[in-house]
């Protein structure tokens, strides 16, 4: 009774239409499409965090042929939002905000339009030093959660889209 529930179940989870993202591991085609991106600079420091994150996790055994140019613009902001009787901030929300393109090299088309964003809270203390390492802190989480935001939406294009032959 017990074999056939876990048959059953089986065939329950084969027919629901789920397959991996990442199927065929670094020869399928999702790791082939990422690893054809080539990402354009990105201004600013945080531009520079996230480029890396990008390089990072779009072609982690090194570059093949660019088919795609992703363009990425970031919004980078600190706002104070708790404020005592003094009128001292006691706490600040980062926010980044990135808008990406990719771009078909072949054809100069963007196919890919979207956004991706992240936030943090950050204690302001009466140390400014710790206050701006918590900040920088910050934007270096911000710009992972990002990336992996963007490689995400990425993969999922690359599943969807018929490799070119």
């Amino acid at each position: 009774m017990r074999a056939m529930g876990l048959l059953a179940a089986a065939l329950a989870l084969s027919a629901c239409g789920l397959r991996p993202l990442y199927g065929g591991g670094s020869t399928g085609v999702v790791a082939a499409t990422l690893s054809g991106v080539t990402v354009a600079p990105i201004e600013g420091r945080v531009g520079w965090l996230v480029y890396n994150d990008l390089k990072e996790r779009l072609a982690p055994t090194g570059a093949t042929a660019s088919r795609y140019r992703l363009d990425v613009e970031l919004d980078d902001a600190i706002v104070g939002l708790g404020i005592r009787g003094d009128l001292a901030t006691t706490r600040e929300r980062r926010t980044l905000r990135a808008r990406y393109r990719l771009t078909d090299l072949r054809t100069g088309e963007t196919v890919l339009d979207a956004t991706a964003g992240a936030e943090a809270g950050i204690d302001v203390v009466s140390s400014e030093y710790a206050t701006v390492a918590a900040e920088q802190t910050a934007a270096e989480r911000l710009s992972e959660q990002v990336a992996d935001q963007i490689v995400s939406r990425l993969g999922l294009f690359a599943s969807r889209t018929r490799p070119a032959r």
